[in-house]
């Protein structure tokens, strides 16, 4: 109990102050506002350090990749497994909110009028030109600002395959970012500290100027997400552990799964899990090396906890903002923003979640005011999230093994299994009868000693 308090620590913080702040938003109602400033600060201090957090992190991933040739299939089939399944989490999650409302409808009109200018007006953009604004922008200093980061992105890439190709030239410059990637994970770490004040704030504000509707969105969301969560890892998982390697597959699946599961849980991270759950997909019968780099990758760039999370995200603003969702295009823009907002940034080891949510806030529209919500909205998810990133990680590697390895991977995995089993055996009996055979001579030995 000890353990799983000290791990969950921040996060009990967190709601922690986020309680509180909605209590005395409820109580003084308008006369929060005065607290409002403090939640400000916490805002500003995320927004500014968003840029160089996505620069210096995405560029030094990248510089750093350098997987040997013999993994290239490996790698493949992963990337492909990863793509399909993450699709199909975001699906699930906007199918599940697509027809709830996570906020009373009848509240929008309030809550617009507490954010200005919610939605920008935009140009109209055929295609084509659309894309490119996105992707890139006609000057460097644009760079900088939060409205165009999926070109920052673009840039961080480029700029970190360029390391990466310089060879020895470029490692100093690798390590250069590499340190600085450092400095912003402790400088968000620091900034944290301030998150239960800075959120409490926040709250307060929010709930002493809309009321409780917000409040029963959140409730709403967790108890929805939870439900999602576990029916997603029961049925989805299941299916994907079946195509894998039939019901052999899904017995070895829930089989060894759990002290992943609980890892995931009870240390609320999937890096810290990463040990355990490489341990339980090679007792699946996954071959070594395809488990430690499916997992490892899995660990940075497949999570479909996240996936459904980044979906459960932008409907919550939907129905906070009163968007409307009425053609396939809209349903799309969703579903594709959602996808991006989890691709792009969960190589991002710390922060990353807070570029996704600037993502989703930039390209869906809305205000940057809107920031603190969609962390709320993460914290309370964090939890089931967490055990659909790890668990997730496992059953991919199961299907990553049935493309490298073929059909009959997990029949071959249980046979070698059954011989090392078998030579262990041998090993000891003949352990067992060395040791007969020198016990009698060490008695005759203390016999003599006696004598003398």
């Amino acid at each position: 109990m000890k353990k799983v308090l000290k791990n969950y620590k921040s996060t009990i913080v967190l709601l922690g102050a986020v309680v509180i702040g909605a209590i005395c938003g409820l109580i003084f109602k308008e006369k929060a506002e005065i607290v409002k400033p403090l939640g400000d600060l916490f805002l500003n201090l995320l927004l500014v350090i968003i840029v160089p957090l996505i620069f210096f992190t995405i560029t030094s991933s990248i510089s750093k990749i350098n997987q040997p040739k013999r993994l290239g299939k490996i790698l493949i089939s992963t990337i492909v497994i990863f793509l399909i399944t993450s699709i199909i989490a975001v699906i699930v999650g906007f199918v599940a909110t697509a027809t709830v409302d996570l906020v009373n409808p009848s509240d929008t009109d309030a809550i617009r009028e507490v954010f200005d200018d919610s939605v920008t007006e935009e140009v109209e953009l055929n295609l084509l030109e659309r894309t490119v604004s996105v992707l890139s922008t006609n000057q460097f200093v644009n760079l900088l600002s939060t409205d165009n980061l999926i070109a920052l992105i673009v840039i961080s890439i480029l700029f970190g395959i360029a390391i990466n190709k310089s060879g020895e030239k470029g490692r100093k410059v690798a390590a250069l970012f590499d340190s600085f990637s450092e400095v912003m994970y402790k400088l968000i770490s620091i900034i944290m500290y301030y998150a239960p004040i800075g959120l409490g704030c926040y709250f307060a504000s929010l709930i002493g100027t809309l009321g409780s509707v917000i409040a029963v969105g959140f409730l709403k969301t967790f108890v929805m997400y939870l439900v999602v969560s576990l029916l997603f890892m029961a049925i989805f998982y299941s299916l994907y552990a079946y195509i894998a390697a039939g019901f052999k597959g899904v017995k070895a699946f829930w089989k060894n799964i759990i002290p992943s599961a609980l890892t995931s849980l009870g240390t609320c991270s999937s890096a810290a899990s990463v040990p355990v759950n490489i341990e339980c997909t090679e007792r699946m019968g996954v071959p070594n090396d395809i488990a430690e780099t499916t997992v490892s990758l899995g660990t940075s760039f497949h999570k479909d906890g996240s996936s459904i999370g980044s979906a459960f995200k932008i409907m919550f603003l939907v129905c906070l903002f009163g968007t409307s969702i009425a053609t396939f295009g809209d349903v799309a823009q969703i579903i594709g923003v959602a996808l991006i907002a989890t691709l792009l940034v969960t190589a991002v080891p710390i922060g990353g979640g807070t570029i996704s949510e600037m993502l989703i806030i930039t390209m869906m529209g809305y205000p940057v005011a809107a920031l603190p919500i969609l962390t709320i909205v993460a914290t309370i998810i964090d939890a089931p999230a967490t055990l659909l990133n790890v668990t997730g990680d496992s059953v991919s590697s199961m299907m990553v093994a049935r493309v490298v390895e073929g059909k009959g991977w997990i029949d071959k995995a249980n046979q070698e299994s059954k011989e090392e089993l078998k030579t262990l055996d041998t090993k000891t009996e003949e352990v067992k009868e060395e040791t007969k055979v020198v016990k009698p001579k060490t008695k005759k030995t203390n016999k003599k000693k006696k004598k003398h």
